[in-house]
């Protein structure tokens, strides 16, 4: 376990490489050290590069600082179900145990970044693929909603003009520049829900695909390192600051 310091002053615990599931599949845990528990839970997917938890560090750090526990898997889209089996593995973990790292798994905040926020979108509108449960809020973060889902093989779009719903608040964040996977995919979303009738709210900070999560794109590595560039820190504390809001916290910054 090893304490630090997140942005928000309050000190940060890490547990690193858990063992989620039959997968052999690993986990972090980022938790404020004196926080109430059970603290308001958290369970963040990483994007479609395979096994890059560590890409998520500086939110879930930052997040965590704001009070909540965070959990972060591994999984792998290349796996031959495109990641179903992993993510639904750490979910049914984080339910069972995140009480014991002092959280609530089964009043948690399912997010996502990428191709993460469609997957957490798609176990609200369809609950019957873990036994009818769903997250207290989904949170969704760059994503794309045209796309099957990487938990149910439906577009969550797809479900929805079906007539499916998700049944809980969605709370999604776009980076206004972002140029991988564009802002108008949150937008059409929102706009789908709001016709629908559901709660949803968006916000766009002014960054990219990876500075929303506090990062930067380094070529040379082919993934996303952390930053301390101040359009990236400015973005990353509106999402940790949405997940706090979505776990009904509202955890001060």
């Amino acid at each position: 376990m090893a304490p630090d310091m997140g942005m928000a002053g309050r000190t940060v615990e890490t547990v690193r490489g858990l063992v989620y599931g039959p997968s052999g599949k690993q986990l972090d845990v980022y938790r404020p050290a004196e926080a109430p528990r059970p603290a308001p839970t958290v369970l963040l997917w990483h994007g479609i590069g395979p096994d890059e938890r560590e890409v998520l560090e500086p939110l879930a750090r930052t997040a965590a600082a704001r009070g909540l526990l965070v959990l972060v898997p591994d999984w792998r889209s290349d796996a031959e179900d495109g990641g179903r089996a992993h993510l639904l593995e750490s979910l049914a973990f984080v339910r069972k145990e995140a009480g014991g790292l002092g959280g609530d798994g089964e009043s948690c905040v399912l997010a996502g970044w990428s191709a993460g926020a469609g997957a957490a979108l798609g176990v609200a509108l369809r609950p019957e693929i873990v036994e009818g449960w769903r997250p207290k809020t989904v949170v969704g973060v760059a994503g794309r909603y045209n796309l099957p889902a990487r938990t149910t093989g439906a577009a969550p779009l797809a479900d929805l003009a079906a007539g499916r719903e998700p049944g809980v608040p969605v709370h999604l964040v776009h980076g206004s520049r972002d140029p991988v996977v564009e802002a108008r995919h949150s937008r059409d979303l929102a706009e789908t829900l709001r016709a629908a009738g559901r709660t949803v709210t968006l916000q766009e900070p002014e960054t990219d695909h990876a500075g929303v999560i506090m990062t930067a794109y380094a070529p040379g590595a082919d993934r996303c390192v952390p930053t301390t560039a101040e359009q990236a820190v400015r973005a990353g504390r509106v999402v940790a600051g949405v997940l706090a809001e979505a776990t009904g916290s509202g955890g001060a910054a």
